[in-house]
């Protein structure tokens, strides 16, 4: 089902690239962080890790970029993004974490030929990274950028196989370390072919903090929390 990436693939072109982010508020932004960062150091760590995504996804040249938000794209969070005519706003559309990036993988498949949909989570996802996914959805139906927790941090799709990627999102036990080895089973009985990149880690606890730019880290903490 699986196959290695390579590194020399040539970028693509026309993947569309959608940012999913939820609104950097102090208390209801990185809430598993509060603990070690408080809520205004959680918000403000969730703010760089915003601006960095979506810096990396432009600086990609794939393609249109959308910044795809909850709770509502008028917030005064995403301000300076509206003002960017390089950026798309868009809102989260569904019940839950699976649905909303099924709709917003199905919306951008009807106008370009492959799209790659990920998170605010890593600061290690590169702009080179978003190209080598890109590339091996040229032979590939999806493309996966696995997290060291066990979710993934990236999903990428053709639109080739738009009917079919619904079933890369059912029955997932979403924010759990069982993600991705239930979304290989997805992919094997839907006989969709994928690809993962290396894996890479995402912030979501304390103990991930360790992965973090240490000049990222709210001034507040006086640097790096412990791992």
């Amino acid at each position: 089902m699986t196959s290695p990436a390579s590194t020399g693939s040539q970028p693509v072109t026309r993947t569309a690239l959608i940012v999913f982010a939820r609104a950097p508020v102090p208390g209801s932004a990185k809430t598993r962080l509060i603990s070690a960062l408080g809520a205004d150091g959680a918000a403000a760590l969730a703010r760089r890790m915003l601006d960095h995504t979506v810096a990396t996804a432009l600086a990609s040249e794939l393609g249109p970029v959308t910044l795809c938000v909850t709770p509502d794209p008028c917030h005064p969070a995403f301000a300076a993004f509206a003002t960017d005519a390089r950026v798309r706003l868009d809102a989260q559309q569904g019940r839950g974490l699976g649905d909303r990036m099924r709709r917003a993988l199905l919306r951008a498949l009807h106008t370009v030929p492959r799209a790659l949909l990920f998170g605010t989570d890593c600061p290690a996802l590169s702009s080179m990274m978003l190209r080598e996914a890109a590339a091996r959805l040229d032979g590939h139906d999806l493309a996966f950028v696995p997290a060291t927790d066990g979710g993934y941090v990236l999903v990428g799709a053709s639109a080739a196989v738009a009917d079919r990627v619904p079933q890369t999102f059912d029955g997932i036990d979403w924010g759990t370390d069982r993600v991705m080895v239930q979304t290989r089973a997805r992919l094997e009985a839907a006989g969709l072919r994928s690809v993962e990149l290396p894996a890479l880690p995402d912030i979501d606890r304390p103990e991930d903090l360790r992965w973090v730019p240490s000049d990222w880290m709210p001034r507040s903490q006086g640097g790096r929390a412990p791992a």
